[in-house]
């Protein structure tokens, strides 16, 4: 591989991944929670082996093209690979970040991450949930939770699951978790299906845009029907977020009377 490099606010160490990267050769490309998480094998002989992370952040972007491909605004990162192709990281707003790490892998440098919401089993899923006194929204997001849950596919799966955002994880019965814990397994399937959701930015590495966007039911659908009830969409901040959900379908948690 080769490296070229634009705008490097958001690189750790620019001069390292320059340096580190040309010559070397992607052994696997895999992904920790929102993370894209690339191994490499230096390409000098030596048995060593380094990881690059990537965090897309809001608008991040990797793309594999044709060199010659005119350049999108706002890419700055090129890397040259064997097969003629280029690797581009493009991101207008600059939230993302590219880190190399030297030794150990992105378990070590993140963190406890919860377990990841596609290989979870019912057991520890409904483990994780059940006894905590939290918003089953701000759970959900939350990665030391479960990893790699996002604001799009949370909403989703509630609504499938018939839960309200705000119900908290230990008022949630064991029947409605076993609804959410299959909810969310089918809408994470289906979108990885689907190649994602692509609302704004996102774009799969080819350049395509995901279709799970158009089977949303209540995500950006504030005052539309809800498709299981005709009831009004409505958008509350739940954990910090815009949440979407239907009133009929997903009831308000009940108020304790003082």
């Amino acid at each position: 591989m080769e490296v070229r490099l634009g705008k490097t606010d958001f690189i750790e160490d620019p001069a390292a991944i320059e340096r580190e990267l040309t010559g070397s050769w992607i052994s696997a490309v895999r992904r920790h929670g929102k993370f894209v998480v690339l191994d490499l094998k230096s390409g000098n002989g030596a048995n060593e082996s380094r990881t690059l992370l990537i965090h897309l952040g809001m608008t991040g972007q990797i793309r594999t093209c044709p060199p010659e491909e005119p350049i999108a605004p706002h890419t700055h990162v090129f890397v040259s690979l064997d097969d003629g192709r280029e690797m581009r990281y493009t991101d207008i707003r600059r939230f993302g970040k590219i880190r190399l790490l030297e030794d150990g892998g992105p378990e070590d440098t993140l963190g406890k991450l919860g377990l990841d919401p596609t290989e979870v089993n019912e057991k520890e899923f409904v483990a994780r949930l059940a006894t905590r006194r939290a918003r089953v929204k701000a759970l959900l997001l939350d990665q030391r939770v479960l990893r790699g849950m996002g604001n799009i596919y949370t909403d989703e799966s509630l609504w499938r699951a018939r839960i309200h955002p705000r119900r908290l994880g230990a008022n949630i019965s064991k029947v409605e978790l076993h609804r959410l814990y299959l909810a969310i397994r089918s809408v994470l399937a289906e979108a990885i299906r689907l190649r994602g959701s692509s609302i704004s930015d996102y774009v799969d590495a080819e350049g395509n845009r995901g279709e799970f966007q158009l089977r949303h039911r209540v995500y950006q659908r504030e005052g539309k029907e809800c498709s299981r009830c005709r009831s009004v969409i409505r958008r509350e901040i739940v954990a910090g977020r815009s949440s979407y959900f239907c009133p009929r379908c997903q009831p308000q948690p009940r108020k304790r009377l003082t």
